[in-house]
């Protein structure tokens, strides 16, 4: 058996017993999970350092270095980011609409769980902690791969926060990431009918066009972004340009 299948396996189990946790239960691991990265900066740092090395001697580009790199400022935003999320209202069992059917029947849409998440994203290994976050506070496992540039990162970060939500009472494979950085590897998670619900790619356009053509599970098509500037009417126009 193969390490995604192995993954998803143990992720539709997690969704099972996740999509019954409480609110409370939910937040309390989130709070883990923001104290963790803290708790563990060092030996996340230590991991990046050597993508950030690995990214060097590949001639990555210094803006996508930027974007990979993990500092002490950049763990507290993204543990803060995580503390946050616990403070939102939860979305699930929230009433969106409803009718009464001619015949009594009562008809409402209430926001559930989707179960099993996949995130396929590329360079930048916060996304890592937000894509977590973001599905433990909605009751969803989560299944990440992250691009080959941020792998030991990734797999580190992965590491610290399932221990500490799994350490809060969430159900083991509720916070998961590929280890392979084989294109198969994606592949082969975006044809799991069956066992992933929803599949999300975060990134570039051709990222997100590769995704939508291969992938035979439902996808949410994100935009590639459009990114703003802003420039004070006092600024040196040029400089600025």
């Amino acid at each position: 058996m193969s390490e995604v299948l192995n993954l998803a396996i143990a992720a539709r189990a997690a969704a099972q017993s996740l999509s019954i946790t409480s609110t409370a239960q939910r937040n309390r691991a989130l709070l883990a999970m923001s104290h963790a990265i803290m708790h563990k900066q060092d030996e996340i740092v230590a991991a990046n350092a050597k993508d950030m090395e690995s990214g060097k001697a590949r001639n990555v580009s210094p803006a996508l270095l930027d974007r990979l790199e993990l500092n002490p400022a950049r763990l507290k935003s993204m543990s803060e980011a995580l503390k946050s999320l616990a403070g939102l209202p939860d979305p699930i069992g929230e009433v969106i609409d409803g009718h009464r059917m001619p015949n009594g029947i009562q008809i409402t849409r209430i926001r559930v769980p989707l179960g099993v998440v996949g995130m396929i994203y590329e360079a930048r290994p916060n996304v890592t902690a937000d894509a977590a976050g973001l599905c433990i506070k909605t009751g969803n496992a989560v299944i990440l791969r992250g691009g080959s540039l941020a792998v030991n990162s990734n797999l580190t970060l992965t590491r610290v926060l399932a221990t500490a939500a799994e350490g809060a009472g969430m159900p083991e494979g509720c916070i998961q990431s590929i280890e392979s950085t084989e294109h198969a590897a994606a592949e082969e998670l975006m044809g799991l009918h069956g066992y992933i619900d929803v599949l999300i790619p975060r990134g570039g356009q051709g990222l997100i066009k590769a995704v939508v053509e291969t992938a035979k599970v439902p996808v949410i098509e994100t935009g590639w972004g459009n990114c703003h500037i802003y420039i004070h009417e006092n600024a040196d126009a040029e400089m600025a340009r």
